[in-house]
């Protein structure tokens, strides 16, 4: 894979534990609209599609229904306050993360970001952690008209940085990730650890399926440049 210029990576369940903040934030909107709190496992598996998505999940739950629009609307709201204040505290690496971009960084690939996370909470959440110089180009879920499994974030990223997708990796946790960058015609990562809906991400068919991020190192650098980093 000595061919891969641009590694694009999903945020939440690939690089960073979210669900914390997450949980919490949830919470403090099912308490504003007067429901009961949800637990943290079932925030793991309503994680993935976007904020929209997340809370239509917990109220839900919470209803026992859909939710109206203004319902919707108003817990979308309360979540986007909530979350604001939190989303970037006592962030959580997983295994091997802050290593594995550092030495992709310095063996010259160009690193980007492709959430569905909406954007306005992205910036601090990479400033806090530490990651904002190690990414050439962010995007969140609100970026563009569309976001993942679409393949035009991904594509859009390409464009920008004008590497082909051929040349591109893409690497996530999830179905959308694998989705989108079979459509963007691009070689994906599937991670075991992250947030799928409970499902195996084997059962997508990424290219390679790890369940340590280190594993990119491998796959992606020459034996001379692991050496020379690691002796």
């Amino acid at each position: 894979m000595d061919n891969v210029e641009l590694i694009q990576f999903d945020l939440d369940g690939t690089l960073i534990d979210s669900v914390p903040q997450l949980w919490l934030a949830v919470n403090r909107m099912l308490e504003q609209q007067g429901h009961a709190p949800a637990e943290e496992l079932a925030v793991r598996h309503w994680v993935g599609n976007g904020a929209d998505m997340l809370v239509r999940r917990a109220l839900t739950a919470a209803l026992g229904e859909e939710p109206d629009a203004g319902q919707q609307q108003a817990a979308r709201a309360a979540f986007d306050v909530a979350y604001e204040e939190v989303a970037d505290r006592q962030l959580v690496f997983y295994p091997g993360v802050l290593d594995t971009l550092m030495q992709l960084h310095r063996a010259g690939k160009k690193l980007a970001i492709v959430t569905n996370k909406p954007y306005r909470f992205v910036p601090a959440i990479l400033a806090a952690s530490g990651l904002s110089e190690h990414f050439t180009l962010v995007l969140g879920g609100d970026s563009l008209a569309q976001k993942k499994p679409h393949p035009e974030p991904l594509l859009h990223v390409c464009r920008e940085l004008n590497i082909e997708p051929a040349r591109t990796l893409m690497v996530g946790d999830s179905e959308n990730d694998v989705l989108a960058a079979k459509a963007a015609g691009m070689a994906v990562v599937g991670l075991t650890y992250g947030y799928n809906y409970g499902r195996d991400i084997a059962d997508s068919a990424p290219d390679w399926v790890m369940s340590d991020i280190r594993g990119l190192v491998d796959l992606l650098l020459t034996d001379e440049y692991r050496k020379d980093n690691h002796g």
